[in-house]
């Protein structure tokens, strides 16, 4: 999906998002992101190790 994009269009968002948003909310925005990828991998990575080692015990 995203392959279809290609750089005018990529360019074409980053325009539209600093007129939203204007340069003073970018890096507060940013920053909201970052920490939103951070605790979704965070959440993914307890998922998996917990989803690990429940199967881990039990064997056939």
């Amino acid at each position: 999906m995203l392959q279809s994009i290609g750089i005018p269009g990529l360019i074409m968002i980053l325009v539209v998002i600093l007129i939203l948003f204007g340069p003073s909310k970018l890096p507060e925005l940013g920053r909201a992101v970052g920490r939103t990828l951070h605790e979704f991998k965070s959440s993914a990575r307890e998922l998996v190790g917990e989803s690990k080692d429940g199967q881990g015990g039990q064997e056939r």
